[in-house]
């Protein structure tokens, strides 16, 4: 019997140092090198400006100088005055408008009505011209974002937005 219980003890105390080695952590292979693809350069674009006519950023203009920017195109160019193509781009007109209440009690609420289309060629569409042109007050704004340029070696960039306010 004793025999048997030394048998019993021997065996547990394989299978249990068996588990211990079994659980030991497999070693991490090393990472290999990053591979750059051949003729890889690295590329930091320059600072872009948007401009329409001679203004930048966001500018505050007259009415009459908002109706003649409207028609002029749209440029950006980085800080040695070098020309970008613009590929596309997006426009938006913030319009003053009101709105007359649904409980025919006939009282008006002043909104913001936006209209927003894009652009594959700069100036703006004729339509977009003679809508502007017409209809453009003081207090409203337009609106250039999504600028997509390209440079002279075909690489496309995003150029800053564009605000024109009206005052």
């Amino acid at each position: 019997m004793a025999s048997f219980v030394r048998l019993i003890f021997t065996v547990a105390c394989v299978c249990s140092f068996s588990t211990v080695f079994a659980q030991k952590p497999k070693p991490t292979p090393a990472k290999p090198a990053a591979v750059k693809p051949a003729g890889f350069q690295k590329y930091t674009p320059p600072k872009l400006t948007s401009m329409l006519g001679i203004r930048s950023d966001s500018a505050s203009v007259a009415l009459e100088e908002a109706l003649q920017l409207i028609t002029l195109p749209l440029r950006v160019t980085d800080d040695k005055k070098n020309m970008y193509t613009i590929t596309s781009y997006q426009a938006m007109d913030k319009r003053r408008g009101v709105t007359e209440a649904e409980d025919m009690s006939g009282k008006t609420t002043p909104t913001i009505t936006s209209t927003i289309a894009n652009f594959k060629t700069t100036p703006l569409s004729p339509l977009w011209i003679k809508t502007l042109t017409e209809q453009l007050r003081i207090g409203e704004e337009l609106y250039f974002f999504d600028i997509v340029a390209k440079d002279a070696q075909g690489r496309l960039m995003f150029a800053p937005e564009l605000r024109i306010k009206v005052k």
